[in-house]
């Protein structure tokens, strides 16, 4: 009986834990998408994204580095700024702390973190990684979107993935 009654009171615990564990996530996003729109700093770039993937047959496994010292990673919300816009975006270096950026198109936000550079073509000012690509356009058939709002946010500390 008294086994039972200990079961019962960690059980009764455990969901009282996860209860709050889910409530205290969905106030973190609620606060999370109106801060964006606070730490937004600076005017919107306003061009074309397209997709990149640094990888090629032969290359090591996971894609050459990023200008931030990463790896790419396709599985991650990331993205390269065009060469000249790097200083708009804190500078992205080798070892320095990644910086974030609010990507906006079709309807959709994300935040994603900056951690490459490269020489884009004309019009283009962010190549996205795969994860984020297929947000905005989940068939990847489009190859390139037009209309595409990117802002630089302040801070450090941002947790990459879709907003709002």
């Amino acid at each position: 009986m008294m086994l039972f009654r200990s079961s019962a009171a960690i059980c009764g615990a455990l969901v009282a834990l996860a209860v709050s564990v889910s409530v205290a996530r969905s106030e973190v996003s609620g606060v999370h998408s109106s801060a964006v729109v606070d730490a937004a700093s600076g005017e919107a770039i306003v061009g074309a994204a397209s997709m990149y993937n640094p990888f090629k047959p032969g290359k090591e496994e996971g894609g050459p580095n990023t200008a931030s010292g990463e790896r790419y990673d396709p599985s991650v919300w990331a993205a390269a700024i065009k060469t000249n816009l790097r200083r708009k975006f804190g500078g992205v270096q080798f070892g320095a702390r990644p910086k974030y950026a609010l990507v906006e198109a079709v309807g959709k936000k994300v935040i994603v973190k900056i951690n490459d550079v490269g020489p884009l073509r004309p019009g283009r000012i962010i190549d996205l990684n795969e994860r984020t690509m297929r947000h905005f356009d989940p068939s990847l058939e489009l190859g390139v979107i037009d209309d595409v709002r990117v802002r630089p946010l302040s801070g450090d500390y941002w947790v990459p993935g879709p907003v709002g």
